[in-house]
């Protein structure tokens, strides 16, 4: 998971690649982006304009990850497809429940 997962004081940064308006809002794996850089793709129905996107993102994180929603935060690129979430909590912790959905999960 080299740059998938990255440990911060206080918690964990994830990189994401988010697609609004989809059909359905859902987690779907892991993808190398050019360069090899490794993020998680997520899927949310929400519309891309006044925060609705990343209140969906969010939303759908804290409920897979089973933390509170007040935890997470969109550190950058909230206007874009790629953002940079933080998770704050022990950062050990968030990173095996991470590795852990992520294994349940394989496609």
């Amino acid at each position: 998971m080299t740059g998938l997962v990255q440990p911060v004081a206080g918690g964990i940064r994830l990189r994401l690649k988010v697609t609004p308006k989809a059909r359905r809002t859902a987690i779907g794996g892991v993808q190398a982006e050019a360069g090899g850089t490794l993020v998680l793709k997520v899927s949310v129905n929400a519309p891309p304009e006044d925060g609705k996107a990343n209140a969906a993102v969010i939303a759908l994180l804290a409920k897979e990850f089973s933390v509170a929603k007040a935890a997470i935060s969109v550190v950058s690129g909230a206007t874009d497809r790629r953002k940079l979430v933080e998770i704050r909590g022990p950062s050990d912790a968030l990173a095996a429940s991470i590795a852990d959905w992520l294994h349940r999960h394989a496609e």
